[in-house]
Order: structure tokens, then sequence, then C-alpha cells
């Protein structure tokens, strides 16, 4: 590096001695948070004091930040872009004061975990009651989704994304577990009627997309002739109004055998040959903090267990 590039490089840094970084911990709770109030309860300021430092954010960035939009607040552009980098720079920051590693019996973090509402069924009780068990002090934050966006990982401090195999994603992912897709049907069908009766000849409660979901192109290709009755909008309706209503669904099996237990339900196996559904757990690329990485990646695993 040349004398005057270095030059220029160190004066950068010294003109950082004018900003009081002790302002980017709170920004950075305010731009996940999108709430003063929450941001302030978050770091542990008061709210007038957390207003009074977004008041100087503003000032330091000449920008809005965060913005009042009918009933709740929104960030500027100029905001989304900071997310990403500066809480890579503040995990760093982190690191080299070197705090001690995460504690589960003392830390006090949100733990925010995003996911389908059918993923949340079958996980969200069983991740709870562990958090409750292990990290007593901390707070789980589910956050539903229906298909994670860029932004996914830059608004609300989402620490990892559980997602379908079928979902895209730029971020390595590791499988969290295997689903497969039944046949759920209102416990008062025939008794003697095999899955494929079941489809041929009750209603379809199907959830209402531009392409129908799998594994309905299955049926297509085979021929297989069947009604639809129904059409919705969540996932999570088609076994509960199948077991009050009646007719027929295709859904993954953990999510109606977690639905058995309110309505009465049958489920039978597809009676065709189709690929497996996996759960991936995607990591929010920007979270440095590994043993606590360690830690929810176990009680992952050991909520999505048998």
């Amino acid at each position: 590096m040349s004398e005057e590039a270095g030059g220029a490089a160190g004066s950068r840094l010294d003109r950082l001695a004018s900003v009081n970084l002790n302002l980017l911990v709170p920004l950075l709770a305010l731009l996940e948070e999108r709430s003063v109030t929450k941001a302030a309860e978050r770091v542990g300021l008061t709210q007038s004091a957390m207003s009074h430092a977004l008041s100087r954010m503003r000032r330091l960035f000449d920008d809005d930040l965060l913005v009042r939009q009918g009933g709740g607040a929104t960030l500027t552009p100029r905001a989304l872009e900071l997310i990403g980098p500066l809480r890579a720079t503040l995990q760093q920051a982190a690191d080299i004061v070197d705090f001690p590693g995460f504690d589960p019996a003392t830390d006090r973090r949100v733990i925010t975990v995003a996911m389908t509402t059918s993923t949340a069924f079958v996980l969200g009780a069983r991740l709870g009651r562990l958090v409750a068990e292990r990290a007593p002090n901390a707070t789980l934050r589910l956050r539903t989704i229906t298909v994670p966006t860029d932004g996914t990982f830059t608004e609300h401090g989402v620490d990892v994304v559980l997602v379908s195999e079928a979902s895209a994603s730029p971020y390595p992912r590791e499988r969290l577990y295997d689903d497969r897709i039944v046949v759920v049907a209102s416990a008062d069908a025939p008794p003697e009627a095999s899955a494929l009766d079941l489809l041929t000849t009750q209603p379809h409660i199907v959830v209402d997309a531009e392409q129908r979901v799998f594994p309905y192109s299955v049926l297509d290709e085979r021929g297989v002739p069947y009604r639809v009755g129904q059409l919705i909008s969540d996932f999570l309706l088609v076994p509960y109004l199948v077991g009050r209503a009646g007719g027929v669904g295709l859904l993954r099996y953990r999510v109606a055998a977690e639905m058995r237990t309110f309505v009465d339900l049958r489920i039978e196996e597809f009676p065709f040959p189709i690929r497996r559904l996996g759960i991936d757990m995607v990591w929010n690329p920007h979270l440095g903090d590994h043993s606590f990485i360690s830690w929810l990646r176990r009680l992952l695993f050991d909520a999505a267990g048998p």
C-alpha cells in the first residue's frame, strides 16, 4: 500500500474518534426490532434514551432509518443496507473483546427461528419446552414465513430459517429431518377404501397456488382422476377441514400426526412411490457466535427427533 493510500485509510479510521461507537449496538437493535420500545428492552435502555439515540443516529447517517407506516414502522433502503455489515462488525468487535462464550444457563438473548406455520405446528411446542428447560433466561421468538427471501436474515434478527428442501437458498443448508407425503381423510371415510380409492372418490381440499402442490403432479402423470372440492390458503387448514368436514387431502406426515391430536383423522400412505420431503436448517450468514450456533443446532435436532 502506498504512503498516500495508507494515509487515506488512517484518516478514515481517525475520523471514528469523533463518532460515538456506543450508538452501533442500539442501532442494530432498532433495525432488527423496528420498534423503539422493543429495542430499548433488548439493550437495557429506557425508551426515552433509545429515542434520543435514534435522533443522533439519524444525524450521523443523514437518513431517517426508521419511519412510521400505518400502525407499525418500516426501514429505509439505507437502513436495510446497514443491517448485515453492522451485525458482522459488532460480532467481530465482540470476538476482539473476547466476551465469555454462550452460556445457556445465564444468557438472556432472544433466540429467533423462522419457519412455515406448518413446521411451527410440528416443532414449536417442543422448541419452546426445550428452550425453557435449557436456557431459562432466554426468549424464544418464532417467525412464520412462507418462502424465505433475501431480507429474511437482515430483518428481525433471525438466527436460523427452517425451510423445505424445495425452497432455494444461496446459503449452505443442513438437513434437520425427513418427512413424507401421506393421504389424510376423515375417520368417517369408508373403512374398506384404500388410499387410492379415497383419492379418486372423495373431494380434495387443496392449497390454492399458481402451481398444484406436490405430489399432485404424480397423480396427473399417472392419469389418476380426482376432484377438487375446496381451495384454501394455508396447508395447516387441510387436516382440520378434512377431519371436521370430510374429503381428502395430501399433507406432510408429521403435520398430520400432530393435527390428529386435535381432530379424528385417518392417515394412509401415498399409493405411489414418491420422493421424501426434507426440512433443512439455513443459518444466518452474519451470525458468528459459534458456541451459540452449536447449542441451538443440537437443540433443533433434539426437538425434531422422534
